[in-house]
């Protein structure tokens, strides 16, 4: 059984990525999300219950990993995140690794993982190649802001915790310009017949 090609999708808040990673699972690849594998983990049954309960037993509420109570937590404890991560990552690994293992199975020769901190984490080594998703300062500002809720103070946060843009895309494989949905679609089909051709 062939490993397939593997992806390594990102950018920063606001960039696309998202609808990007939409884009290539429209195209028939299978896309691997590091947030809903999270999601899954902390879910009620989910394998990260256990693993949160036991370094912070009062974040779980009726079964399940309350993201609230975990962000209260960070905020109080500078060594909290770093507890959770030791604690929740190797069960993320463990996650991508059978969704990679049963796209193998299947056949794919192309499969997406879409992390959102691929550089910070380290996980760009344990890809094939990067692609990070970018867009103009200003537009990534305004469509930031329009979400529901977010603020200048919430969106310099996030920004602060994530690696700059242009940092990113020096470091990337691949970059594509998500301006409009037409170019984006077009650039990422390009790309999937470019990864196709080289790795058939």
């Amino acid at each position: 059984m062939t490993r397939p090609f593997l992806l390594g999708l990102t950018g920063s808040i606001g960039m696309g990525k998202t609808t990007t990673a939409a884009m290539f699972a429209d195209e028939g690849v299978p896309v691997w999300d590091a947030d809903a594998a999270v999601h899954r983990l902390y879910a009620r049954e989910g394998v990260g219950v256990a693993a949160i309960a036991a370094i912070r037993p009062e974040a779980i509420v009726d079964g399940a990993v309350d993201r609230g109570r975990l962000k209260d937590w960070i905020s109080a404890d500078p060594a909290a995140l770093h507890r959770i991560e030791a604690a929740i990552h190797p069960l993320v690994a463990a996650d991508r690794a059978a969704f990679v293992d049963r796209a193998a199975r299947s056949g794919a020769g192309l499969v997406v993982l879409d992390i959102p901190l691929l550089f910070e984490t380290g996980a760009d080594a344990t890809v094939d190649a990067t692609l990070v998703v970018t867009a103009p300062a200003e537009v990534q500002r305004a469509r930031v802001l329009a979400r529901p809720g977010m603020t200048e103070a919430q969106l310099a946060a996030i920004l602060a915790r994530q690696m700059p843009d242009a940092e990113k895309r020096a470091r990337a494989t691949h970059v594509i310009e998500t301006l409009t949905l037409e170019q984006t679609r077009a650039d990422v089909r390009r790309l999937i017949g470019k990864i196709r051709a080289a790795h058939a």
